[in-house]
């Protein structure tokens, strides 16, 4: 018997844009519009037939909103996909060029043999063979990246180091789908289960009148409990796959990763080219020009902030590390610059609000300083970042057929209906059932609206008073909102990060779903559980 070939990962995304514009026929199109009642500013739904004249208290909204049942639109959606995600796309162009450049410097494959090296040596400990050392390391990352999903909502980040994790995770014997759970999944656990996060928790909480940030306590339980049922599962994964790798759905695909993770040490010549150190005399002469400049970078984090050197204190430390590494062999120097990268990449996000541009051009610099590092020239580090480009293409295609399925929901006007009809559902219902759908519908519009704060922004301001009527606390709706808003943006296609962070890992999205469905299902089901305590415990900050 043939065995059924499963489509292109692009064939489903254009099918799936074609139900969206069938959907256009069938459902009528409608939007929320802010109105002064009372003194106060609420959202009052209209269909489209009913909206009424552009005015002061409608705004030019109305005169905008010009939806239209989507035919051919499914092919001008491509077009206007790649426009609405093309700073996530030129970000993975980009990232991909740099860290081709990198690989071709061999300094991860120098890294991955020495991290290898130790891990054997930490074996010969009895405490440490019974626990793991490869569970450690997938423990300690996860709870890394997801601390970092909790407190400033990484997300568009864990594409980058997506591409360093995987060769390290297939080098121990995993599949790209481990090394994609230990960054990805443990960041948008932490993400969904967030204390701090500014992006969903603050602009949740801002709009529903909540202080910001309160009741930080239930949800660093929250945070916890996911953390860990997450860790769990992907130990549980790994260690099945380790036993027999040929049982990974990404065995033969993976044939990449364990082509990158061969590495003849007897091949890798240790030297230093002098063209490093003068790399390092730039570097150090830059940073030292902007410890100058900025001596001190406040933090923040939620409601708090810390202000430290912690520019001169990387600047410090990454000069002590490259006097070091570059008298060992230039792989290793490369690999410092890589840890300066991540860290700057830390303290730019968290101190100076950096995104996606920001970090795109650090991972710029990182890649040329690489080549150059190596005794590459200019030609060939132009070549090598073309070529690094190439490779990574198909992760950028994705990105941006994917946009067009929301576009064409958008161009229909069929959104805001949706989001209407489930609210309305809500009527009638006892405190734990009406949390319950509020949950419920967040996660079914997280399906066509991923963006959290876009989520936010739209949901919040017809939720929140809709709790005061019900009985509900306004901080259970946020905690309806936060887990709504993460759980399935690990399997929605209409995610940017998640079909870019698949494309990068080299993972189809639909053997992605065979693989994570039922994890997510787990995740949604503990998010209702979850959910119950702040509407019948008496709770901090609720």
């Amino acid at each position: 018997m043939k065995k059924r070939k499963v489509p292109h990962t692009f064939v489903i995304v254009f099918f799936i844009i074609v139900v969206a514009a069938v959907l256009t026929w069938i459902i009528p199109p409608g939007k929320y519009v802010q109105e002064q009642v009372g003194g106060e500013t609420v959202m009052k739904f209209y269909y489209a037939n009913q909206l009424p004249e552009s005015g002061p208290s409608t705004g030019s909204v109305t005169a905008e909103f010009h939806p239209e049942p989507q035919t051919w639109q499914v092919f001008s959606a491509f077009y206007k996909g790649f426009v609405k995600q093309s700073n996530i796309i030129v970000f993975i162009l980009i990232i991909g060029g740099a860290f081709w450049i990198m690989n071709k410097s061999r300094a991860i494959d120098m890294g991955i043999l020495s991290f290898l090296k130790f891990t054997k040596r930490l074996e010969s400990s009895a405490l440490m063979r019974k626990i793991g050392v490869n569970n450690i390391v997938i423990i300690l990352v996860m709870l890394l990246f997801s601390l970092f999903g909790s407190v400033f909502g990484m997300s568009e980040e864990t594409i980058a180091f997506t591409l360093i994790i995987i060769p390290l995770a297939v080098s121990m014997g995993y599949d790209s789908i481990v090394g994609l759970c230990m960054v990805y999944v443990a960041a948008h656990i932490g993400f969904s289960g967030a204390m701090l996060n500014p992006f969903t928790i603050g602009i949740a909480q801002g709009i529903a009148d909540i202080p910001l940030f309160t009741g930080i306590g239930y949800r660093a339980v929250c945070w916890a409990i996911l953390t860990v049922v997450g860790i769990v599962f992907v130990l549980l994964y790994a260690r099945k796959v380790k036993k027999n790798p040929q049982s990974s759905i990404m065995y033969e695909d993976d044939a990449y990763w364990r082509k990158m993770a061969e590495v003849p040490e007897e091949e890798m010549e240790r030297h230093t080219p002098r063209k490093a150190w003068f790399v390092f005399a730039f570097l150090t002469a830059v940073l030292i020009t902007f410890s100058i400049l900025y001596p001190q970078t406040t933090l923040k984090i939620g409601n708090s902030e810390t202000t430290l050197p912690l520019l001169p204190i990387g600047t410090a430390v990454f000069v002590l590390l490259s006097l070091v590494t570059l008298r060992k062999t230039v792989h290793y120097f490369v690999l410092t610059l890589l840890f300066a990268t991540v860290y700057f990449l830390v303290i730019g996000v968290l101190g100076y609000e950096w995104y996606i541009m920001e970090i795109a051009s650090l991972f710029l610099v990182l890649g040329i300083a690489s080549g150059l590092a190596v005794d590459k020239t200019a030609s060939d580090i132009a070549k090598l970042f073309l070529e690094g480009m190439g490779d990574i293409l198909s992760a950028a295609v994705i990105v941006g057929l994917a946009g067009g399925i929301v576009i064409i929901l958008q161009d229909g006007g069929i959104i805001d209906t949706i989001l209407y009809g489930l609210s309305r559902s809500m009527s009638d219902m006892g405190k734990i059932a009406s949390a319950e759908i509020m949950y419920g519908i967040q996660t079914l519009i997280n399906i066509v609206i991923p963006s959290g704060s876009a989520k936010a922004a739209i949901t919040m301001p017809i939720m929140a008073p809709f709790s005061d009527l019900i009985g509900i606390s306004r901080q259970a709706t946020v905690v309806a909102f936060q887990f709504g808003d993460g759980f399935t943006n690990m399997i929605t296609p209409t995610s940017g990060v998640l079909m870019a962070a698949l494309g990068v890992a080299r993972i189809p999205w639909d053997k992605w779903v065979r693989f994570i469905w039922k994890f997510i299902l787990v995740l949604v089901i503990l998010g209702g559980i979850l959910l119950i305590p702040t509407v019948t415990m008496e709770l901090a900050g609720f």
